[in-house]
This record gives C-alpha cells, sequence and structure tokens, in this order.
C-alpha cells in the first residue's frame, strides 16, 4: 500500500517564512532554511516552498533563498510562485527543487502545463490550484488568491491533468488558516475527478485532522500544511505515530 505524505509548507515573503488566515493578515515565523532543515530532520517526506508575491508583484522566484533551502534538505523539494515560463522550470530545478509547482502561470497559458510536463516529466509539473466558493460553485482564484477568474474549478483542475500535471496541490481559501479540518467536499470533488496525486491544503487545525482527512477520504495522497507545524502545535513524528496507531500507511 502506497504510504501518505505528510508536507510542511513555507509560505516565503521577503526571504521570510509566513503565515495568515484565508490567505490574508500575514505574519512573520522564521528563515526558510532553518525551518526546512528543521523539517528535513524530523520526519517530513516532502517540503513545499512558495514563493506567495512573486506573481502578484510580477516578478521571479527568490532563487538564492531557494538554492539555500534545496543544499539543506534530504527529502523531495516543490517549488512554486512566479512560474510563467519554461525558463522559469529550469531556474528553479537548476537551484535544486524535484518539483515545480504551477498556478497563475497555468491559468495565464494553460499549454505552459503541456510543453512543461512534455519537455520535463508529468512527475515535475505540479498543479496548485487556489479554490473558493463563490455563489455555489468552485471558482480558481489566481495571484495568491487575491483574484477571482471566473473558473469553475474542477472541470479546469481536469484540463491541466489531460495536459501532464503529475500532481494537484489543492488550497481551499476557505478553509486556509482557520484550522477547523480539511475540506472534504472540495478535496473529494477534485479527487474524484483526476487519477494523479492530490495533495491536501488548507484547514489542518490538529493531528486529529489528518486522520479524518485519509480515513474518510483514502484516495487523497497527502495532507499538507503550514501553521500548526511552524508553531510546534503538530510535530511531525508524533503525527505519524497517530496515523499509523489508526491503520494509515505512513514513513515512520
Amino acid at each position: 500500500m502506497i504510504t501518505k505524505r505528510i508536507i510542511p509548507c513555507l509560505d516565503v515573503r521577503n526571504g521570510r517564512v509566513v503565515k495568515g488566515t484565508n490567505f490574508q493578515g500575514l505574519q512573520d515565523v522564521s528563515s526558510p532554511v532553518e525551518l526546512g532543515k528543521f523539517y528535513s530532520d524530523n520526519g517530513a517526506d516532502e517540503l513545499v516552498f512558495y514563493d506567495i508575491t512573486a506573481s502578484a508583484e510580477g516578478r521571479k522566484l527568490f532563487t538564492d533563498i531557494l538554492t539555500q533551502v534545496a543544499s539543506t534538505i534530504f527529502i523531495p523539494l516543490t517549488v512554486g510562485g512566479g512560474i510563467n515560463t519554461l525558463d522559469d522550470f529550469d531556474r528553479v530545478l537548476k537551484c535544486g527543487a524535484d518539483k515545480v509547482s504551477v498556478n497563475s502561470g497555468a491559468i495565464r497559458d494553460p499549454q505552459l502545463v503541456h510543453d512543461a510536463a512534455r519537455l520535463y516529466g508529468d512527475q515535475c509539473v505540479v498543479l496548485s490550484a487556489d479554490v473558493k466558493r463563490v455563489d455555489g460553485q468552485f471558482r480558481v482564484f489566481a495571484k495568491g488568491g487575491r483574484e477571482d477568474t471566473g473558473m469553475e474549478a474542477i472541470g479546469w483542475i481536469k484540463k491541466c491533468v489531460d495536459n501532464g500535471a503529475g500532481e494537484v496541490v489543492l488550497n481551499s481559501i476557505d478553509t486556509d488558516g482557520v484550522k477547523g479540518g480539511f475540506d472534504l467536499p472540495m478535496l473529494e470533488a477534485v479527487s474524484n475527478a483526476v487519477d494523479v496525486p492530490v495533495i491536501a491544503s488548507g484547514g489542518a487545525g490538529c493531528a486529529e485532522n489528518f486522520v479524518t482527512l485519509f480515513e474518510r477520504l483514502p484516495k487523497v495522497d497527502a495532507g499538507l500544511a503550514a501553521s500548526i507545524f511552524h508553531f510546534g502545535q503538530v510535530k511531525i513524528p508524533e503525527l505519524k505515530q497517530l496515523l499509523n496507531e489508526n491503520n494509515i500507511p505512513v514513513r515512520l
């Protein structure tokens, strides 16, 4: 049986890890280099690094800090933020990323997912979808959750997977930072629509939320969180022990 992955997320702004609620009110947390090493040493299965204001500010991702993070960890690294061209993919991969996450860039140019998958392989291309309910519909948002694209999310995600995205990170803006649990209805809709790994993001408030996620939605491959790990509310080794006790396969 494939083990479930536990993935901390570093939201980076101006070279520092930050965290907010519903994508708003960002607070300084730590150095991404120090935090990345801590997670690598303490049982995380992968690490996600988002330069969260790169797209909104219309600039390229900070590669100097990314290179430092990549050189200090020994787990797979997914990187996103300001990924708009194949050159951006190339630059980030050369900095040490294993996978590249694309969001606003794919909305702007749907061909980017197809071209990147053909050049680097499906396993390298991660679609990061920021989704929020609008008038009863799951809607795709761009620029770090700031801009409603008007696009229906499930169809959009399916199209990107058909174009070659090998993995989907589903970020629920509705539950982000609220700590009331993952957005199970949204995750169920996406995991039923695609046949690639789906990573749940947004809403984890305690270790039990991960148990609920994997028990209710066995198709979901991984749980991603930020603040509960950053602030020590949930320790990854203890979380994995709890999952193991609940017969959920994890790498101990």
